[in-house]
């Protein structure tokens, strides 16, 4: 089978789980976190940058693949493995969040959204079957139902997107055509639990390989976040993989590790970097403040990347107050691997048992901050 979720460990205190999830392009080993290459690259890394970090599944954007080169032009290349020069799994968001998050330039109807383009304000439209189109051109291991993501605490609108999610989710599954690729189910409805669930058990009625959670991250409170997460998990199969979308934040790692979910993505390492911040234990650091002017330390003792074990700080701040491409660069790459290390540790700790204490330790060194 090219795709299948083999459940490996489950921590007995907490239930976080430590799974191998099988793909046409490698196994991946979970909890992961994924770095977002949106247009086909991870800003300021490279596919090897990746690989060298210990990335293994990478994310990218159907909505502005689709826009520019364009998914056929992908495809005739050879598609955006071949095109990007990556050659472990990826996975292709649905392009339903950047189309919903345009505001008056688009239209929603029952058969999918009308809008204008970001770069030249041309007229597109997306519908649940012109977005599969696009990601079999892409050729991603994993991709997503095109869904809606609407402002979470809106009863009234999340009743109405939220049965748009759902059919357009059958329409999804009925137009899907690659056997190589594992389509997942989005389970959205808000913050509210009654509609989060009632999503869940329609998607895992429809039998998916894998079950996505979104809409989360969008302007909610972290209480409201593991409420959802809390009367969401428990209905989704314990033998598919879980992805909580958009979520990076280290504290929001291992809180999602603990409510059981497999695989993680987001922007924000990259993002940081390029506006001089790194991720530290306890928080993170501000390189443009000046108490780093003259700090001879690396950014992490310990620390095994390139950019701890060979630069200062004084020196990353240096590039960052610069504005050189090298402290994006630099800094990107470290924010990185503190995550796809990070998750490391944590499956390490689900396999020994030890989940409870490690996370519980992190999190309360995470709650004391850094500036």
């Amino acid at each position: 089978m090219a795709f299948e979720y083999e459940l490996v460990a489950t921590d007995a205190a907490t239930g976080a789980r430590a799974g191998l999830l099988h793909t046409p392009h490698g196994v991946l080993e979970t909890p992961l976190f994924a770095p977002v290459g949106t247009g086909g690259t991870v800003k300021a890394l490279s596919p090897r940058n990746l690989v060298e970090l210990g990335a293994s599944l990478v994310l990218a954007n159907t909505y502005h693949l689709h826009l520019r080169p364009g998914d056929e032009l992908i495809r005739d290349l050879g598609g955006l493995h071949e095109f990007m020069g990556w050659s472990r799994p990826m996975l292709t968001d649905s392009g339903g969040y950047q189309v919903f998050s345009l505001g008056q330039s688009r239209k929603v109807d029952a058969d999918g959204v009308t809008f204008r383009s970001h770069i030249d304000g041309s007229l597109l439209r997306f519908t649940p079957e012109s977005v599969m189109a696009i990601q079999e051109n892409l050729g991603a291991d994993i991709v997503m139902c095109f869904d809606e993501c609407p402002e979470p605490h809106d009863r009234g609108y999340n009743v109405q997107a939220l049965a748009r999610t759902q059919a357009w989710a059958v329409r999804c599954q009925q137009a899907q055509k690659r056997a190589d690729q594992a389509l997942f189910g989005i389970v959205q409805g808000g913050v509210f639990e009654d509609l989060r669930q009632e999503a869940a058990r329609f998607l895992v009625g429809l039998d998916f390989p894998g079950y996505a959670i979104g809409g989360l991250s969008v302007g909610e409170g972290k209480e409201e976040t593991h409420r959802v997460l809390e009367s969401v998990v428990p209905l989704l199969p314990p033998e598919r993989p879980r992805y909580l979308m958009g979520v990076g934040a280290p504290e929001d790692l291992v809180n999602g590790v603990l409510r059981g979910i497999d695989l993680f993505d987001c922007v924000l390492p990259t993002r940081l970097g390029r506006n001089g911040s790194a991720l530290v234990r306890g928080g993170r650091i501000n390189l443009r403040n000046a108490q780093y002017a003259r700090d001879p330390a690396p950014l992490v003792a310990g620390c095994a990347c390139y950019t701890c074990s060979t630069f200062s700080r004084a020196y990353l701040r240096h590039l960052t107050l610069s504005d050189e491409i090298l402290g994006h660069h630099l800094l990107s790459l470290h924010n990185v691997y503190y995550l796809v290390n990070l998750m490391r540790e944590l499956r390490q700790a689900i396999l020994c048992g030890s989940m409870a204490g490690h996370a519980a330790a992190f999190l309360d060194m995470d709650r004391s901050g850094q500036s």
